[in-house]
């Protein structure tokens, strides 16, 4: 029978590590964030993100940290496809800020409204298109993850899995209070504009390491 006092250590490890990496600003956590300000698809966003970041956590912690540390070409074109989606992700955010028309920022009625598949879909590019996400889920937390012995790989995960869990819908609740200052679409503006030198500096960070 598995030991509960190692079980809990094995689930905090993986719920402050997981946090720790994705309570920051990124490119996932904007478009989230975005979402919730214009009430567009929330929970199947927040499902997405809990659900893609279990899931990679479960194949590094499975043997695929394992493989990409084991090579390390990989992994650098890894950091630098990151750091060519992170610098195209700002520059269309800088873009969005000093052109993008009303329609494009505000919250109001002229903005037309997407579907589920559409929102989910564009996350989806969002988090699977984005190699800096498999550095940071696949190589670093599974291979932290790998290192538990048994069942107690997969207790991480679940640690993990609640860690997303918990930032998504706290991100979700701060996105519903923030609705009546985006009203404003000098609001947009101004996040496109922070979310564009967030973004060209983790691709400076990024870059670094490459």
């Amino acid at each position: 029978m598995m030991n509960t006092a190692v079980a809990s250590s094995s689930w905090i490890t993986g719920f402050t590590l997981c946090l720790s990496l994705i309570a920051s600003i990124g490119a996932q956590n904007l478009y989230v964030l975005r979402q919730a300000v214009r009430g567009e698809h929330v929970h199947a966003c927040v499902a997405w993100c809990v659900l893609s970041d279990a899931l990679l956590v479960a194949l590094g912690v499975a043997g695929m940290a394992q493989l990409l540390g084991s090579s390390p070409a990989l992994a650098h074109w890894l950091r630098l496809g990151g750091v060519l989606f992170l610098v195209a992700y700002g520059l269309f955010a800088w873009h969005r800020a000093l052109f993008a028309g009303p329609a494009g920022v505000h919250t109001g009625g002229e903005r037309v409204a997407r579907g589920v598949l559409g929102v989910v879909s564009g996350l989806a590019v969002m988090t699977l298109l984005n190699p800096h996400v498999y550095l940071d889920t696949v190589l670093l937390i599974g291979s932290i993850g790998a290192r538990h012995e048994g069942a107690l790989r997969w207790v991480f995960v679940l640690g993990a899995a609640s860690a997303s869990l918990t930032w998504f819908v706290l991100l979700a609740w701060a996105g519903r209070r923030l609705r009546g200052l985006f009203a404003d679409r000098r609001a947009w503006r101004a996040l496109d504009a922070l979310t564009g030198a967030m973004m060209l500096a983790l691709a400076w960070w990024l870059w670094q390491g490459t």
